[in-house]
């Protein structure tokens, strides 16, 4: 299961690039310990290698796959198969961000944003990080076949090679549309909870997944809006770089018109009722009202507030499905 949410990437919150999907591409590391003697040494180790995992970000993705577990059972799962749904899961999605992280150690040390991550920052040696990753979501995908379901250990493993080798070693540096592409890394999520709730997917579970998908694009651009020179700097021909500022705020407008037109079917299939639309409503005004000011008025204050207040929307629009799945249950 990746980020893809970057996780953007390539991210949400600060300082970890998202898988595509769930942004993800955003502050850097914090700054690095170099003492390797002691136990602090030993410490400042180990916040190297969880750093490579991007946590928030993982936390983030793990919020939609809980989403995803309650909306598709229609209500609280199990205790014991949450935990080894979200332990699976936020393995693999860490081991993807890892194997990102290995990927891009030559990118990152280009950008001002990245440049102090733990591997372009020379603290922890490239093949290590990358036999971690590769163990991480080796662990991951096995926890889930072995204590939830084949096909969320398939999702799971779907979703890390789709965000690894689609997005970082293909779509990346070769195609301005590399997030919208590349947007379904983050979207699989909610699939994999889906599926380990009900142990299928079904028309219904393809709604989490598009909401994810759409929300990218005006994620991952405003983010980009921010950081054009660092893009820039490296080649990588995020859309804001190749097409300017102005087309990419059209994109941005654009692509939230559909997301929040997106939501807004669900109470129409039955999936949620009023609670939840009421929510979307609200949530889906302020987004679009986001996009028009940067549209009309550009500047990367607009564009940062508007990554800022995607990240929270997706969690609460998630938060929202969740909260009207369990008011409709019997007292």
């Amino acid at each position: 299961m990746s980020q893809g949410v970057q996780a953007a990437g390539d991210r949400p919150f600060p300082a970890q690039e998202d898988p595509p999907g769930l942004s993800m591409e955003g502050e850097d590391s914090q700054g690095p310990v170099r003492l390797r003697n002691g136990p602090g040494g030993r410490a400042a180790v180990w916040r190297d290698y969880v750093a490579l995992g991007k946590p928030l970000i993982v936390l983030l993705l793990l919020a939609t796959t809980w989403a995803g577990m309650v909306v598709g059972a229609g209500e609280l799962p199990e205790p014991s198969l949450v935990f080894w749904t979200l332990l699976g899961g936020g393995l693999t999605a860490a081991g993807a961000s890892a194997l990102n992280q290995y990927i891009d150690r030559d990118l990152d040390a280009q950008m001002q944003r990245t440049r102090r991550r733990p591997l372009p920052d020379g603290r922890l040696e490239p093949k290590n990080a990358a036999v971690f990753g590769i163990l991480l979501c080796l662990l991951g995908v096995m926890i889930l076949a072995a204590a939830v379901n084949l096909l969320s250990a398939f999702l799971a493993a779907l979703g890390a090679v789709y965000y690894v080798g689609a997005y970082s070693l293909l779509l990346k540096k070769a195609t301005p549309q590399n997030i919208v592409i590349g947007g379904g890394a983050g979207a699989i999520p909610p699939l994999v909870g889906w599926a380990a709730a009900t142990g299928s997917l079904v028309m219904p579970a393809l709604f989490l997944f598009a909401i994810v998908f759409f929300w990218t694009p005006p994620h991952f651009w405003a983010l980009a809006l921010t950081r054009r020179q660092d893009y820039a700097r490296t080649d990588v021909p995020m859309f804001p770089v190749v097409y300017g500022d102005p087309a990419a705020r059209w994109a941005i407008f654009l692509y939230s018109l559909q997301l929040v037109a997106l939501t807004l079917l669900l109470p129409g299939i039955g999936m949620v009722s009023s609670v939840y639309l009421l929510a979307a409503v609200a949530l889906g005004a302020v987004f679009i009202l986001r996009a028009w000011g940067l549209l009309r008025s550009g500047g990367t204050r607009r564009a940062w507030a508007l990554y800022r207040y995607s990240s929270i929307y997706l969690v609460l629009i998630f938060g929202a499905m969740v909260l009207d799945t369990l008011l409709a249950l019997p007292a």
